[in-house]
């Protein structure tokens, strides 16, 4: 972001040495002037026109903007630390930085404190994605497991957590620690393509860096495909019913909490067609709490039940006592298909040419208010092992939790049988 002087400054000749005294209706680097007025010119040309540089503000004027230029660092190393990924940044951060410690002894401590506070952001940043990387290195289909270890003795989810509370506590610490690792600007790179106000130039000359908003995504899909795994996978009738009533009691909880996007993730892996298919198997469960639970995400009038909860939770959160009713995780598959088509639906100018700003307030006001959310710390206490279980056990794949469902309760049709046949066949090598 450019620093600017005060307004009236830009066209006062005290304000700045740049000579604006041009003939009439001259040309300046792609801006235009009348009798020393600004006519036209292009966003480029504006921009790079109040971008301070050594001319713009000389060394003796340093002590009078070095205050302002280093909150402005100061507050966009902090809200957008990410930017400084990109060596360019960081060169241009750090000869900016040497420019401002140059003069009094304050400005050098703050300058150090912003520069330490910074690279221990990116530090943890580049801790965080190698062990993301780690865990997606090392996953496993867990159809390959069971083909190794008999099922006897492999563990479940209630064999390491019998109580659904303590589970769904554990889901929140994953949830607002992915959370607290997606940068505001990853909203934007998802979605814009192009420069939001010149449509025919690209915004962005690399690749696009939101691996850990796509990180997030794919935790919600894993956790998914943990549920109906841990359904499918029981032998025993009454186990996949117990199995069932565990991650509904799981859900309700993370309700409660505040943790919409667990309580999304489980309702969608107990309503796969794996699992939803078990009609002996829920037939043994008590439905009332999750029908209550589906009745609270149910999508039709554009999620207008989960919306009600959710606004209610973000009130909650803004009076709270405590740490933990400071806790809203919104379903974020929803939050991002939100931001997706306010940014596709509205133009980024308006007929006259001018530039729409309601859309963007609108914009920085939905990734503002996630912000926020994001930087709440879990009050609950962690337990390594169940989290460990949690990120890392294999889960079945697709094939596999329809094997395992059809091996649990028969096929009902030719169409089943037919490819009940073929995974038996393709998995596990039997006919």
């Amino acid at each position: 972001m450019p620093q600017t002087p005060p307004f009236s400054a830009m066209f006062d000749s005290s304000g700045y040495n740049r000579n604006l005294y041009q003939s009439a209706e001259d040309s300046c680097g792609g801006l235009y002037y009348h009798d020393n007025n600004l006519l036209s010119g292009s966003l480029e040309a504006l921009i790079q026109h109040l971008v301070p540089n050594v001319d713009y503000y000389p060394d003796n004027q340093m002590r009078k903007i070095a205050p302002k230029i280093l909150q402005l660092l100061t507050e966009w190393t902090e809200t957008f630390p990410y930017d400084f990924r990109d060596e360019r940044m960081m060169r241009n951060l750090k000869d900016l930085a040497h420019r401002i410690a140059s003069g009094e002894e304050t400005y050098r401590k703050n300058v150090q404190q912003m520069m330490q506070c910074l690279i221990r952001k990116l530090a943890a940043l580049s801790q965080y994605e190698e062990v993301l990387a780690k865990i997606s290195s090392t996953s496993t289909d867990r159809l390959t497991v069971l083909k190794t270890k008999p099922q006897s003795i492999q563990r479940d989810i209630i064999t390491v957590c019998n109580d659904p509370y303590t589970l769904a506590q554990q889901l929140t610490h994953i949830e607002l620690e992915r959370l607290n690792y997606i940068g505001p600007e990853e909203f934007v790179q998802a979605f814009v393509q192009k420069d939001p106000l010149d449509n025919d130039k690209s915004c962005y000359s690399e690749r696009k860096k939101t691996r850990n908003l796509e990180a997030y995504v794919e935790w919600f899909n894993r956790l998914s495909y943990l549920v109906a795994t841990e359904i499918c996978m029981p032998v025993k009738k009454k186990h996949r019913a117990r199995m069932i009533e565990y991650f509904i009691d799981v859900a309700r909880e993370c309700f409660n909490i505040g943790n919409f996007n667990s309580l999304m993730a489980i309702i969608s892996g107990m309503n796969m067609s794996p699992v939803s298919r078990l009609k002996k198997t829920w037939a043994k469960v008590k439905t009332a709490k999750f029908d209550i639970l589906e009745h609270q995400m149910d999508p039709s009038s554009n999620f207008y039940n989960y919306r009600t909860a959710l606004r209610g939770a973000a009130q909650r959160s803004l009076t709270a006592h405590s740490s933990r009713e400071k806790i809203v995780i919104p379903f974020f598959s929803l939050l991002i298909k939100d931001i997706y088509f306010l940014n596709e639906g509205c133009a980024n100018r308006l007929p006259n040419g001018h530039v729409n700003f309601e859309k963007f307030w609108e914009l920085a006001k939905q990734v503002s208010e996630f912000m926020t959310w994001k930087q709440v710390e879990c009050p609950f206490e962690r337990d390594r092992k169940i989290l460990q279980y949690l990120l890392t056990v294999p889960v079945f794949s697709e094939d596999a939790l329809y094997l395992a469902s059809y091996e649990s309760e028969g096929p009902e049709n030719h169409i089943e049988k037919d490819r009940w046949k073929s995974l038996r066949s393709s998995l596990l090598g039997r006919v």
